[in-house]
């Protein structure tokens, strides 16, 4: 896939907006990418995953299992583990910890591929890469739709991304739309 057809699923399902937005971090920014637009379409979700599936499978062989943080990993996990043929997990939060629920298991040995949504730092990804490590797999390298770091974010794997953007922001006190008088707005699912 090119890279503008995937921004043209980007922006025909609404989950690449301009504006002034105040991101989770509480820094401003004038792009943000929300991927549950995206992903509400399993068409386009499907079409993504089976792009990232085929990088992947070119680059380091077919994993044994694939796994996503939830929320936003649920969904891209599923459908790269669909695309490759093996089975998908999610990780989730318990008593503020990641970690494997619902009898979810990864062997000792299993070659093992992290989903994501949308990687800015990385933080929810790496916290499901050592749940991957204190299972005893081997991680195999990690995805995600979008990388907002453009390319900045290092996991000690290969990472591969659909799209790859810089999204630039700024402290409150010196945002040049602040200054414009243009309110900022928080779309994200965190508050």
């Amino acid at each position: 896939m090119e890279q503008s057809q995937i921004l043209e699923i980007f922006r025909k399902s609404n989950a690449l907006l301009e504006g002034h937005f105040r991101l989770t971090s509480g820094r401003h920014s004038n792009r943000y990418v929300q991927c549950a637009q995206v992903l509400q379409y399993p068409q386009y979700t499907e079409v993504l995953a089976a792009h990232l599936a085929e990088k992947v499978r070119s680059a380091v062989g077919v994993p044994d299992v694939v796994i996503g943080p939830a929320m936003g990993g649920i969904l891209v996990a599923f459908e790269v583990g669909r695309a490759l043929g093996v089975r998908s997990l999610f990780a989730e939060r318990e008593n503020g910890a990641m970690t494997l629920r619902r009898s979810f298991a990864i062997q000792p040995g299993e070659k093992v591929l992290v989903c994501e949504d949308v990687v800015t730092t990385g933080g929810s990804v790496r916290e499901v890469i050592e749940v991957v490590k204190q299972a005893g797999g081997v991680l195999q390298g990690v995805v995600s739709l979008v990388d907002r770091s453009n390319g900045t974010v290092d996991f000690g794997v290969p990472f591969w991304a659909a799209m790859t953007m810089e999204v630039v922001s700024w402290e409150p006190e010196v945002c040049p739309l602040c200054a414009e008088g243009t309110p900022a707005i928080k779309p994200g699912s965190r508050t």
